[in-house]
């Protein structure tokens, strides 16, 4: 029997605020631990909540960029569980009347376009966070951080209507880009500032009822979320056929192992208790509030990648990488103001620069180069002061160094020879010193060319003009 996958995605995102939601304590990262807490966030008895008025105007700023329908009314309630890392027993969120209604993203698949519809989104707060002594399934100990107590998130549902772990991690690359181009976030997955939990189950093709939904908690990269899904869509699959009862539970991935491990079963929504937070009143936003926030979004990827098309003729996956992020689209647009061929850049930006930052695990912001280096050595490179293969060193040691190309061309001293006479004495010699190629080349065997350029480029440690060489090399073996 054929089964499909059926996933929804729960994402929470870290609003962009200093504070946090219901205090005044600092959202810095990094901090040492119980650090940024005062009894509010540490849930003393007494504490009253204020809310932050930065969070709810991103939280309406990311439900607008998500084409979310925005509420005008809506209202905090107590989410009452007990966990060790969330000492009042209860966490503030919303219920029944969340801030951001039904939305939706565009992904796109192989060339076509799918539309991933939102469920809602709603503020909260966080959490504290539990440090763990060894692995989450095996540890004998954990302690307590509060620092992240009552940060502000966004919870971000998504409807169904992913079904392959591919899809999920489009979405979520996607939402991603929207969130940064929005500014609502920095979404730092390594940070926790984005996480994303998958709700994955199976069904027969055909069949409209859903499987068993399993929970797979706080995935914090996209490869661990696609993984995750299609090792739990198999496991689902080989349990029916097998005769086994799924259950409804939250499991964690083990990256190392690359396997999903039961957590707890889990429990349903109705189990929390809601009921409305009676020290927090209703938030009643007017039309206007909305329309103003509405009215100064900033350019979104869609837009953008819309932009790189029309204007510089940009194939649409060119386009789409290149807005991943603010940042990127923010370097190709510097470069233009000063290079005109953008699908050159496209390439340097796709190829090395994508290449570095993924080898580096490192964001554009964090590497050394700049556009002005970028376009300096595009020029060189048009000039013929360097090769193409030469220009991989210079922009590698750019991205590292953040020097400029023209004091790493003359440290490395990797200036292309172009010199006609200089190149023409080599050719002479490298044909002098192979009589049977040059036999081969005169029988008509091309590949005998290619030998003769190889020695010459080797015999010049790769410093001759390969366009000079083949010319010159062309005339002096046809006698012209």
């Amino acid at each position: 029997m054929a089964y499909e996958t059926v996933i929804g995605l729960e994402v929470h995102v870290e609003l962009k605020t200093k504070t946090k939601i219901f205090c005044g304590c600092s959202t810095d990262f990094g901090a040492e631990p119980n650090t940024q807490v005062c009894p509010s966030c540490a849930g003393f008895p007494g504490t009253v909540p204020v809310l932050n008025k930065k969070a709810v105007e991103l939280a309406v700023k990311a439900g607008l960029s998500l084409n979310c329908e925005i509420a005008n009314y809506s209202k905090f309630d107590r989410k009452n569980y007990f966990y060790p890392d969330l000492p009042k027993a209860y966490q503030i969120s919303q219920y029944d009347y969340p801030i951001c209604g039904k939305g939706y993203i565009d992904i796109d698949i192989s060339g076509e376009s799918k539309r991933i519809g939102i469920t809602r989104a709603h503020l909260e707060e966080d959490a504290g966070k539990l440090v763990h002594q060894g692995s989450i399934t095996t540890t004998t100990s954990s302690l307590v951080d509060l620092n992240r107590s009552s940060v502000p998130l966004l919870e971000i549902v998504s409807e169904p209507e992913m079904r392959s772990g591919i899809e999920a991690r489009l979405y979520l690359e996607k939402l991603r880009s929207i969130l940064l181009f929005a500014g609502v976030s920095d979404c730092k997955m390594q940070e926790g500032s984005l996480r994303c939990d998958a709700n994955v189950s199976v069904r027969p093709y055909g069949q409209a009822e859903f499987g068993t939904r399993v929970e797979i908690k706080n995935l914090n990269s996209f490869k661990a979320l696609e993984k995750a899904i299609e090792f739990e869509a198999k496991r689902h699959v080989d349990a029916i056929e097998d005769g086994e009862e799924l259950i409804q539970e939250t499991r964690t991935w083990d990256d190392e192992k690359q396997v999903t491990k039961s957590m707890r079963t889990k429990e349903d929504a109705e189990d929390y208790r809601y009921f409305p937070d009676p020290d927090l009143p209703p938030i009643k936003l007017n039309e206007a509030f909305i329309n103003d926030i509405k009215e100064n979004l900033p350019e979104l990827p869609d837009e953008a990648q819309k932009r790189l098309v029309e204007k510089y003729n940009l194939p649409n996956y060119d386009a789409s990488l290149l807005t991943m992020t603010p940042d990127v689209l923010t370097f190709f647009d510097e470069c233009m103001k000063e290079y005109e061929d953008a699908k050159v850049v496209s390439n340097w930006m796709m190829g090395e620069l994508t290449r570095l930052l993924n080898q580096n695990n490192i964001e554009l912001s964090e590497s050394k180069i700049n556009p002005e280096h970028l376009i300096n050595m595009l020029q060189l490179i048009n000039k013929g002061t360097i090769s193409g293969k030469m220009a991989k060193t210079v922009f590698e040691e750019m991205f590292n160094s953040g020097k400029d190309p023209e004091a790493i061309i003359k440290e490395k001293g990797l200036v292309q020879i172009s010199d006609e006479e200089t190149l023409l004495a080599t050719i002479e010699e490298v044909i002098n010193n192979n009589p049977k190629v040059l036999e081969d080349y005169k029988a008509g065997k091309e590949k005998a060319f290619g030998f003769f350029v190889g020695q010459v480029m080797k015999a010049t440690k790769g410093q001759a003009n390969p366009a000079i060489v083949n010319k010159l090399l062309k005339e002096k073996l046809n006698g012209e």
